[in-house]
């Protein structure tokens, strides 16, 4: 059995994977149809990407102004300090948009919302996964939505951190949880930070793989969601966060 946490950096997207055996590779991906094609028999692969999009509803014009449920509730349990790690995800006419004043206008005229220029530029990745699972039905079920944020919270005892990823106390907070929790993430990133560029993968982008890829091995037959019956888009993606609830004692 393979499992996978999945993040997008600067080079395309870092792909952490585990076995149950304690073995464990990490690589850089230019695109999603690369990381699938040299993992297509992973049991579950995490991906820090909204999946699911909204569609506004332009047909009698009104405004589809209510978010992804799993948005909501993330940001409900974070708390006000990590809430703002979720951000409002566009609709599937913005995320298709040829540029970034095109996608702000679509957006807001469908869900009353703006973009910010920190959403855009993700916004290829979004559209990549989702171009992907709308050609690929078969493929949906081993290609799940998490957040970083979300299961670090479970790890920590359905406690949102106290310090950002970014800072160096957040970076450290979050490698301890990682370290308690699963030995062989010290090695695991100091391989990574050794062998890739800043330019290539961050820190922080390391910490969201690997915590996605521990949450799949360890969670894969127990994982939960937010909400708890997903949503549907249009395309038949459920609208969903997964996590597993975290208990020490098991790994003890």
């Amino acid at each position: 059995m393979v499992f996978l946490g999945v993040d997008g950096c600067r080079a395309g997207w870092l792909a952490i994977r585990l076995a149950p055996d304690n073995g464990w590779e990490v690589d850089i991906f230019r695109n999603f149809s690369q990381l699938w094609d040299r993992y297509s028999a992973a049991s579950l692969i995490l991906i820090d990407i909204p999946i699911g999009l909204r569609e506004g509803n332009p047909e009698n014009g009104s405004i589809e102004r209510q978010e992804r449920r799993c948005d909501k509730e993330a940001r409900k349990l974070l708390g006000p300090k990590r809430r703002s790690c979720v951000f409002r995800v566009p609709c599937r006419p913005a995320v298709y948009s040829s540029s970034y004043d095109d996608a702000i206008a679509q957006n807001e005229k469908l869900t009353g919302t703006r973009i910010f220029r920190a959403t855009w530029n993700i916004v290829a990745k979004i559209r990549e996964v989702d171009e992907f699972l709308s050609g690929n039905h078969q493929v949906r079920g081993s290609i799940r939505e998490m957040h970083p944020e979300f299961c670090f919270w479970s790890l920590n005892g359905c406690q949102p951190l106290k310090y950002s990823k970014t800072q160096e106390n957040g970076y450290l907070e979050r490698f301890k949880l990682l370290q308690s929790v699963y030995p062989q993430s010290e090695a695991i990133i100091d391989y990574t930070l050794s062998n890739y560029l800043r330019k290539q993968v961050k820190k922080d982008d390391i910490l969201d793989a690997l915590c996605g890829a521990i949450t799949a091995m360890m969670g894969w037959k127990n994982l939960s969601s937010i909400p708890m019956q997903p949503e549907e888009d249009l395309k038949g993606l459920p609208m969903e966060m997964v996590y597993f609830l975290f208990s020490f004692h098991q790994y003890e």
